[in-house]
């Protein structure tokens, strides 16, 4: 069996953590293993380019750029690679994120970007462990019994509204 592949979690900024810690935490429980890097597509784009250039070669298997305003991290390193780049749109003071969402999603064609909500870095997370686990049976069944997980959860407070409706009801 092959070494499972890495995700690099690359951001324009380090404004951008606070956003982008939840798609660190949640590549985590997966245990999914995964690299933290600050590039920007403007002051270091040799550098972007050059990572992403080299990343199959490095072990990974996706990347997820978060980045706002301009939000063109994603796209340049997307048109150095051929392994899938997920992009978050970050919100900033600017428009509140929606710069960032349209930088991000609107994409030239051969240059994909799959793209998650603003400030989603979770999703961008799932999204990536989704990827890596079409060639990953274990990572497939944890992401089957997150999806249990959830389920129950909602089930759960399913049952729990209802118990207060009928409290409020029979005050």
């Amino acid at each position: 069996m092959s070494e499972q592949k890495k995700v690099a979690v690359i951001m324009g900024s380090d404004s951008d953590f606070p956003t982008v810690s939840g798609a660190i935490k949640t590549l985590d429980s997966f245990g999914v293993p995964f690299e933290v890097h600050i590039m920007s597509a403007h002051r270091t784009p040799e550098k972007a380019a050059e990572f992403s250039a080299n990343a199959r070669e490095n072990g990974f298997g996706v990347i997820i750029a978060a980045a706002g305003k301009a939000a063109h991290l994603a796209g340049v390193l997307a048109a150095h690679t051929t392994i899938p780049v997920i992009g978050i749109p970050i919100k900033s003071s600017t428009l509140d994120g929606l710069d960032a969402l349209l930088a991000t999603v609107q994409m030239p064609k051969g240059i994909p970007v799959a793209t998650v909500a603003i400030d989603g870095a979770d999703n961008a997370a799932i999204l990536a462990v989704q990827m890596l686990a079409l060639s990953d049976d274990a990572l497939a069944a944890k992401l089957a019994a997150e999806k249990e997980s959830m389920k129950s959860g909602v089930a759960a407070k399913d049952e729990a509204i209802k118990q207060k409706v009928n409290e409020l009801i029979n005050k």
